[in-house]
């Protein structure tokens, strides 16, 4: 149990040793970091401004009937303005922190499947590396379609998985304790969808299903979940993400090839 934890957390680091000694590699990620700068920028300015400007508006509104209703308590009272202010600032610090993970999470879905041409030259050419040999690939033009329909059915089954397991514990919030459930709930959530992100290229070589790839997320704990917080922060930090996606998807190559393939998966070609 130890030792996955911190093996989980490690392969982000071990990926740029191997980029160091396979220099050729980075070839693979220079196109995927433009195209995550743009994706960046285009959210950034579309979700991140306007969100915390109307966070401003709504507090800067409350604070002023708030002040209003201290001026009429007795002047013993007064401290109340300040705990409010620290309260204020709390609350728009996480909600900056929630819009950073959303944006970070969004960056991570169009940057994924933009750069999937890069991304799935270098996670086959990090697990030959890794492992010698690649599963054999369907030939023609009728195995690409299977893979074309096979990749939309996988961004279509994360967001129903969402929406059936996301949207419930939203509603937790407005039960009394529900809020921390919820936090803890979408954190592991979360997770699990990077998880399955970033372990997708050795997975979808051989043609796992999505519940089977769930199942991979799982009994990998709980390295996966270590590994799945440390992507969660490299794509939540603001221009770190977008070298911070590339770095994710090779770690999880690397997280497959050394704790997935030769034991959850004894009966697949590796």
């Amino acid at each position: 149990m130890p030792g996955g934890l911190v093996a989980g957390a490690t392969y982000h680091f071990r990926v740029l040793i191997i980029f160091v000694k396979n220099p050729k590699l980075i070839s693979y990620i220079i196109v995927p970091i433009f195209i995550n700068i743009l994706v960046g920028i285009i959210l950034y300015i579309g979700l991140l401004l306007p969100g915390i400007n109307l966070t401003e508006t709504i507090f800067n509104s409350l604070s002023l009937q708030f002040d209003s209703l201290i001026a009429q308590l007795p002047n013993w009272l007064n401290f109340l303005s300040y705990l409010d202010n620290i309260l204020d600032w709390f609350i728009e610090f996480f909600i900056f922190i929630i819009l950073l993970i959303i944006i970070g999470f969004l960056l991570v879905q169009f940057g994924v499947i933009l750069g999937s041409p890069f991304y799935g030259q270098l996670s086959e050419q990090l697990e030959k590396i890794r492992t010698g040999t690649l599963p054999e690939a369907p030939p023609g033009l009728l195995g690409g379609i299977k893979d074309i329909w096979r990749a939309i059915l996988f961004e279509l089954k994360k967001i129903a998985l969402l929406l059936v397991i996301g949207l419930p514990m939203l509603l937790l919030n407005f039960f009394p304790g529900g809020s921390l459930v919820a936090t803890i709930g979408g954190i592991a959530l979360t997770t699990s969808i990077v998880c399955l992100d970033f372990f997708d290229g050795p997975l979808e070589r051989r043609k796992l299903k999505f519940r089977e790839k769930l199942t991979v997320v799982r009994r990998s704990l709980p390295a996966s979940a270590t590994f799945g917080l440390i992507c969660q922060v490299l794509i939540t930090l603001p221009i770190i993400n977008f070298l911070g996606i590339p770095v994710c998807v090779a770690a999880g190559t690397l997280f497959c090839c050394d704790r997935v393939l030769p034991k959850l998966l004894p009966n697949n070609k590796t």
